[in-house]
């Protein structure tokens, strides 16, 4: 490994903590909850490392709980999850273009709402290294926070679960406010995001509208509205 590989192993790592932490309070929760719906803790382990995704996960569990059809599993699945291809669109433009395409099939599976933040807020091109480092530390914290959940049931009061889970807030504001200090432009856009995404939950006819759907609509709108109003030269 070269020198600057290893930089990156490590940040990635260090990266990934805070993030492994939050995971596992949401995972313990989704542990109980797989439990409830009758599955083991070696099915719920599998499922929560070949998918590192909360929404998605629940969303399965609970069809699984109420006997839905595989082929509805895995269409609700994909929509829920549909923001995902958002991010990996954006996630590209941060490779070199030199990078093989290998890479970019494995950084599919580092993409999640919180890794996706980090990713992204890096400066200059990504380093496909730093991305599959904090998504190991990651998907440690969920898959063994929701094997333990499975194990050991409601030993936890579910308000001490919520509040641990206060720790992905944490983690969103970690990377939003160092970059909407920096540019007031950026600043901007996160307000207008917060506000619209807020909108949709109240307004009756939006309300309905599924989460990855209303993200991907949000997505597309500001993000093409702003790309357009204020324009970032591509990087070299």
């Amino acid at each position: 490994m070269n020198k600057n590989n290893k930089y990156w192993l490590l940040r990635g790592l260090r990266s990934g903590i805070p993030i492994a932490l939050g995971y596992f309070a949401v995972a313990f929760a989704l542990g109980i909850t797989a439990r409830n719906a009758g599955m083991s803790a070696l099915q719920s382990g599998v499922m929560s490392l070949c998918m590192l995704a909360s929404a998605g996960e629940y969303a399965a569990v609970t069809l699984i709980a109420s006997g839905a059809g595989i082929l509805e599993m895995i269409f609700t699945t994909i929509v829920v999850n549909l923001r995902y291809f958002l991010m990996g669109c954006a996630l590209s433009q941060k490779l070199d273009e030199h990078i093989p395409l290998i890479h970019r099939f494995l950084l599919s599976y580092c993409i999640t709402d919180e890794l996706f933040g980090i990713c992204i807020a890096q400066e200059g091109r990504l380093a496909p290294v730093f991305a599959y480092a904090a998504a190991c530390v990651s998907a440690i914290g969920w898959t063994s926070g929701t094997v333990l959940g499975v194990l050991m049931g409601n030993i936890l009061p579910h308000a001490a679960v919520d509040a641990l889970s206060v720790a992905l807030y944490g983690m969103f504001l970690a990377v939003i406010i160092p970059a909407s200090r920096k540019d007031r432009f950026i600043a901007g856009i996160v307000i207008i995001s917060m506000a619209a995404s807020w909108l949709f939950t109240v307004i009756p006819v939006l309300s309905h509208i599924s989460s990855g759907f209303r993200v991907i609509i949000l997505t597309l709108l500001i993000a093409g509205a702003a790309a357009w109003i204020h324009p970032i030269p591509e990087e070299t």
